[in-house]
């Protein structure tokens, strides 16, 4: 049995190793860290390895790793595969200013799976990916503004973070309607004037206000299961709808795929049936490695072409497409067969499954949300549709904070809202200790 009050003390301890390299960094990193998403209170642990489903942190305590950078690591850490390619490669150079062949296989292999892409391009992160595809519809339609969907995130692009985290008393504006809210401090208004916020499967409000902006409307951004906005998916008939809509009025739609692909072999657009006009990649597709990538028709990617003289929106980066981030996520994707999808979606759905049983026996109001191999706690029994729906309240999110904590101390490593995703070298064993460890934190909570 673990010992969680030795556990806890040591990550706790002021002189554990934890506390000592928070104290280190605090003086050369703002808040100590280069990710606010990694920062959680009173400091966080830090990795020192990882192996499988394990991680391991500087104070030698071992937890199974639900997180996986943030959904990026889906064959978790230190694969022998993607570390025999990368190795391979070190060999024959780590960046070089022409192409090489290493992303023409795996742009292959992606326009393979994903039905709506034709033609690709690499980034370094999701955040350029979908900075790269509003641009990418700005230059093919000639209109300034984007529509994007209330609480979703979509990385750190001034006009993809508009109202990512509005606070309830701003939720609305004089006729009801999503309040364009900056994110982060010091937002131009020329940005939030530019992004008209929609609430998420709401067909009649989404019918209206592309309607009353569709002769500026570039592009609507969409996540069809966006992970900061409730870890629910898009209504079937509502993304069919959205589809319908932005086809008529000749916007183009954005599907926002850096999280998503991961649910199926060809992403959430292969499972909902639904084709956008363009969709940003991540995380998954680069083994580990930073990567972003966005693709989508032929027509619309022809933005990038400079073989016909100056491209209408001029894309460069100097590690875009770098052979090790190529061969890693190349190695990486020929390994999520459809058959390993549909395993690693069956143990989400066990642990789904399981952490409501957890929730019931505790008899704790709640519910557990997410699609193939993702999941997310609420503390409430009321359906969740959209971010509003997601929102915790305070008392909620103290014991989501609570229970964060109690999991930390029985070796489960989430995010600290309770979000998690699954890795190929989990099996039934790493799904029930982090049912039981959930279900030992809730009664601690």
């Amino acid at each position: 049995m673990v010992d969680t009050s030795t556990r806890e003390e040591r990550y706790l301890d002021p002189a554990s190793e934890a506390a000592t390299l928070y104290e280190r960094a605090r003086k050369v990193l703002p808040g100590g860290n280069t990710r606010t998403t990694v920062y959680h209170a009173p400091h966080p642990s830090y990795a020192l390895r990882g192996k499988g489903a394990t991680l391991i942190d500087a104070d030698g305590q071992e937890r199974l790793d639900f997180i996986n950078n943030y959904t990026a690591l889906i064959h978790g850490h230190a694969d022998p595969d993607i570390q025999a390619a990368v190795i391979e490669q070190l060999q024959y150079g780590v960046a070089f200013a022409m192409p090489t062949e290493h992303e023409v296989r795996l742009a292959e292999l992606l326009t393979e799976r994903i039905p709506s892409v034709e033609q690709m391009r690499f980034t370094n992160s999701g955040s350029e990916a979908v900075m790269m595809a509003i641009k990418a519809a700005r230059a093919y339609t000639g209109r300034p503004k984007i529509a994007k969907f209330e609480g979703c995130y979509h990385g750190s692009y001034d006009f993809a973070e508009v109202s990512l985290s509005t606070p309830p008393e701003q939720w609305s504006d004089s006729d009801g309607d999503p309040v364009s809210w900056p994110y982060s401090h010091g937002t131009p208004q020329g940005v939030l004037d530019n992004v008209i916020v929609i609430p998420y499967n709401d067909i009649p409000a989404m019918e209206r206000l592309l309607e009353q902006h569709k002769s500026d409307l570039a592009a609507v951004l969409l996540d069809p299961m966006p992970m900061r906005a409730g870890l629910v998916p898009g209504e079937p008939d509502f993304l069919a709808r959205v589809r319908e809509v932005t086809q008529a009025l000749g916007i183009v739609l954005i599907f926002d795929e850096v999280i998503s692909l991961r649910v199926g072999y060809e992403g959430a657009q292969g499972i909902v049936g639904v084709m956008p006009d363009l969709t940003t990649m991540g995380k998954i597709i680069g083994g580990g490695f930073p990567v972003g990538a966005l693709g989508g028709s032929a027509e619309v990617m022809s933005v990038f072409d400079p073989s016909q003289g100056y491209p209408k929106a001029p894309h460069g980066g100097t590690f875009n497409a770098n052979p090790i981030t190529m061969v890693a996520g190349l190695a990486a994707m020929r390994k999520m067969t459809p058959d390993e999808f549909a395993r690693l979606n069956t143990l989400g759905a066990q642990i789904r499954e399981g952490i409501s049983e957890a929730m019931d026996g505790a008899r704790i109001e709640g519910q557990v949300t997410g699609m193939g191999s993702l999941f997310q706690i609420h503390l409430h029994a009321k359906p969740v549709r959209n971010y509003r729906d997601s929102y915790p309240n305070k008392d909620a999110a103290a014991q989501l904070g609570r229970i964060h904590r109690n999991l930390m101390a029985r070796g489960i490593f989430t995010a600290p809202g309770i979000t998690g995703s699954l890795s190929t070298p989990m099996g039934e064993a790493e799904i029930n200790a982090c049912v039981d460890a959930f279900a030992a934190a809730l009664r601690d909570a």
